[in-house]
């Protein structure tokens, strides 16, 4: 089986579970932004020198497969046929738990964190700024077509979650945050 089928030429693609949308759909877009989400995090496993995050991320890894899966594929019947897992308040309740766990390793802000440190860090932020994008995207499909709360709330909390484990990354590395100035500071 060849890599390209050029049914994507006119600029259309396939919905799984059937249906094609042109690929500045809504629905493209916010699955899009999952799938670019997703690469960014693989970015954060090959960057970050701590196992127990790794262990972390690569689990939001199979998460976020599940969540594009779920946005891709608009009709609810065929995603319980083709076993499309929905996010649940599980989900989120998981995140919620690292996030806490973390949080405790790392001091209050004082100021807002400008995105660097160590590469770790750096990576992370990245991950965090387009983890915001997917979840602007999955906002306006779901005023189009209402999505699960939790798939929401996941997306929402996931970028909490990566700040966090960019300031646990700076921490653990021995480097500052880099914090805030302003121009009048």
């Amino acid at each position: 089986m060849k890599i390209y089928t050029r049914r994507g030429d006119r600029g259309e693609t396939d919905l799984f579970g059937g249906g094609r949308v042109a690929k500045d759909d809504l629905r493209v877009e916010a699955f899009g932004a999952v799938d670019e989400l997703n690469a960014f995090v693989g970015i954060c496993v090959a960057a970050t020198i701590h196992a127990d995050l790794r262990e972390i991320l690569s689990v939001i890894q199979s998460r976020l497969f599940d969540l594009g899966g779920y946005l891709a594929t608009p009709d609810a019947k065929r995603r319980t046929r083709s076993g499309v897992p929905e996010p649940t308040d599980a989900d989120v309740t998981e995140i919620e738990r690292h996030i806490d766990a973390l949080d405790a390793e790392v001091e209050g802000l004082q100021r807002f964190v400008l995105p660097g440190g160590c590469l770790a860090a750096a990576a992370l932020h990245a991950a965090r700024t387009v983890c915001r994008r997917a979840e602007r995207r999955s906002v306006a499909l779901h005023r189009d077509s209402p999505l699960s709360e939790a798939s929401l709330r996941t997306l929402n909390r996931l970028s909490d979650l990566l700040f966090v484990m960019a300031r646990v990354e700076n921490r653990r590395a021995g480097v500052a945050d880099v914090e805030w100035e302003g121009r009048g500071r």
